[in-house]
């Protein structure tokens, strides 16, 4: 293994921030959202379409600029970084490994992240690359900025959908992680057991995956 690439949402940073502050914007109770988020979780659709549950016909793009536009948008700091986000990735640079950070994410979360100077050679995000996950062209930029081939790059997230079974067709190594709804939800899931490569409930176990 050369290359450890990791998704940025329930991977790295908690998302209660996230869909608290689109509660308040929206109007509702965050328990209201929560609820909606798991109910689409468990159903395996698009975690945005919680937010089309509460206000059917939302234009979420143009929603994002307003609640930018009003003072209320996005923002990340230390605190919504999981506890073992420093501590693993450094102990993986330790090793001589090359870690990556590009998820599903804007060029504001893009930024919040780059300002927190975690220990990683390139953060990089979906909309400064112009293609999501689980879209092919994403992985094939996972690809390139890895430095490794495909057997030698790990991608680590907590999404089936979005990390785990796109990552596997791209050739890339894969690591389950069992945190956040999608994680939880998904873990023991055969077909996720069988597409990843190892399940990991910490950051902290990809050291020792490494070193055996």
């Amino acid at each position: 293994m050369e290359t450890i690439v990791f998704d940025i949402g329930e991977t790295l940073v908690r998302d209660d921030r996230y869909w608290a502050s689109w509660a308040d914007w929206l109007g509702v109770p965050g328990h209201t959202l929560s609820a909606l988020v798991g109910a689409v979780v468990s159903q395996g659709h698009d975690n945005a379409d919680a937010l089309r549950l509460l206000k059917p016909g939302i234009d979420i793009a143009a929603e994002y600029a307003a609640r930018e536009a009003a003072g209320k948008g996005e923002f990340l700091d230390e605190t919504d970084l999981y506890a073992d986000v420093r501590p693993g990735l450094a102990a993986l640079r330790e090793l001589g490994l090359r870690v990556v950070i590009a998820g599903n994410q804007t060029l504001r979360a893009g930024e919040l992240l780059q300002s927190l100077e975690l220990p990683a050679d390139l953060i990089t995000t979906s909309e400064q690359w112009g293609c999501a996950k689980p879209s092919k062209e994403f992985f094939a930029r996972v690809l390139d900025v890895s430095g490794a081939p495909a057997g030698g790059t790990l991608y680590v997230g907590d999404h089936p959908a979005n990390d785990v079974f796109p990552a596997k067709v791209a050739g890339l190594r894969t690591a389950h992680l069992r945190r956040g709804p999608w994680g939880y939800w998904w873990a023991d899931d055969p077909e996720v057991r069988a597409a990843a490569d190892w399940s990991i409930s910490s950051l902290a176990d990809l050291a020792d995956l490494v070193t055996e």
